[in-house]
């Protein structure tokens, strides 16, 4: 008996452990025709093309060269990545990833706006100085959702004359991209669903609309200002954002590989023929970012490319790892890099004003003095020193604990972590 019972437990035990062995090899090699899935995780891609468009958005701000928006469209960038993000987070209740979005980016800009309407109040803004005191407390809302551009003084005494009089329009400049981005936010939703029924009719709508608008309805005085503005910038980026969006949803894997790379050049080829037509002064060159149609069609044949490129990286190639602490910090800071940076920038200029008065500089550097390259080496650090006092807010508003600087840290023995 018991000779029986240990030669049935033998066999009882060699025939659970086969089927066992068998189900352990089916799971680890999957067939190959089915793809796997995509992970949840950061695509570091994405990460280097965000981190390229907050500086090239910097470049241009300092120098202002008319070409750097030709190479790299940031807005348009910026605007298919924050598409692309918001369509992978909709497979979750709208509601809710509306009102997550709007808690990562308003309390940033409340912050911004209050060290800002704070320095204009100091240098002699008020109700007064606009001549409408009921209206001016009503715009202030604005600086609470920005709906519409928020106001700003036009004109102030520069601080006991340490910068210019125009210091606020310069530091507000950035405000406008908030302002779209809670318009395509809100509006997420319907653009998904649209975009899940008619995909070539909602991404071309946009720039349908940016076409007729300016070319149809030019006499602007025919609109509410406002109006106009939220009207012409969310349609000349709108495509890119519905590119994004059809980026994430795999909408773009789905049409023949030769479609976009034959298209999305020709679609650039119009825009750049347009801006080339304009009647502008020929010994000026002309700035794309100062013509819609041109920078809408640019800007979606731009991005359309760069998402059929898309690796899809989940770690960093060799060539790349290097920069993934830089990169991996820009990201962890991108909306307080993008609101504080031209604050730097105009804070340069009086510090480096003080140089000229030095004999020794004004004798042997005055070409440093003059060279434009000088306020942005001094704005660099001071952008830092702004994204260390206050980028921690974006680390609350994420729910995150609050961390003055997000640098990852390299592990041992093991390729650098993102932050």
């Amino acid at each position: 008996m018991t000779a029986s019972f240990e030669f049935r437990g033998h066999q009882d035990t060699v025939r659970l452990r086969i089927p066992a062995a068998l189900r352990q090899e089916t799971q680890a090699e999957p067939e190959p025709s089915t793809p796997s899935p995509r992970k949840g995780g950061r695509d570091r891609y994405l990460d280097l093309l965000r981190a390229l468009a907050l500086v090239r958005v910097v470049l241009y701000h300092n120098f202002g060269w008319f070409w750097l928006p030709v190479v790299f469209p940031s807005m348009g960038v910026m605007f298919a990545l924050a598409g692309s993000l918001m369509a992978r987070s909709l497979s979750r209740p709208a509601l809710g990833v509306i009102r997550g979005r709007l808690r990562r980016l308003l309390p940033p800009m409340w912050l911004f706006g209050a060290v800002i309407l704070t320095l204009e109040i100091i240098d002699g803004w008020g109700p007064d100085a606009e001549g409408h005191p009921r209206w001016w407390w009503g715009k202030l809302l604005f600086w609470l959702m920005p709906l519409s551009t928020p106001p700003y003084a036009e004109s102030l005494n520069g601080l006991d004359h340490l910068v210019g009089p125009s210091w606020a329009v310069q530091v507000v400049v950035p405000l406008w991209y908030l302002r779209a981005y809670l318009w395509y936010v809100l509006l997420s939703p319907l653009l998904l669903w649209a975009l899940r029924r008619m995909p070539v009719v909602t991404l071309s709508t946009p720039i349908a609309l940016t076409i007729v608008l300016n070319t149809f309805f030019t006499d602007q005085e025919f609109l509410y200002g406002r109006v106009w503005e939220n009207l012409s910038d969310f349609a000349m980026f709108g495509s890119c954002w519905v590119l994004g969006m059809a980026h994430q949803e795999g909408l773009l894997k789905k049409i023949p590989q030769y479609v976009v790379p034959s298209v999305a050049p020709l679609i650039m080829v119009a825009g750049w023929w347009y801006l080339q037509t304009r009647p502008v002064d020929p010994t000026v060159h002309t700035d794309i970012e100062s013509w819609p149609i041109a920078q809408a069609l640019w800007s979606f044949g731009f991005v359309a490319m760069l998402l059929h490129v898309s690796p899809s990286w989940e770690e960093w190639p060799r060539p790349l790892e290097r920069w993934n602490g830089l990169i991996s910090l820009l990201n962890s800071r991108a909306v307080s890099v993008y609101l504080w940076h031209q604050v730097a920038l105009v804070a340069a200029i009086p510090l480096i004003d003080p140089l000229w008065s030095v004999g020794f500089f004004y004798a042997h550097f005055q070409w440093l003095l003059t060279n434009p390259w000088l306020p942005l080496l001094v704005a660099i650090p001071l952008i830092g020193l702004l994204v260390l006092t206050f980028g921690w807010v974006e680390d609350v508003a994420a729910k995150r604990s609050p961390r003055l600087f997000p640098y990852p840290r390299r592990v041992r023995g093991r390729r650098r972590a993102g932050a």
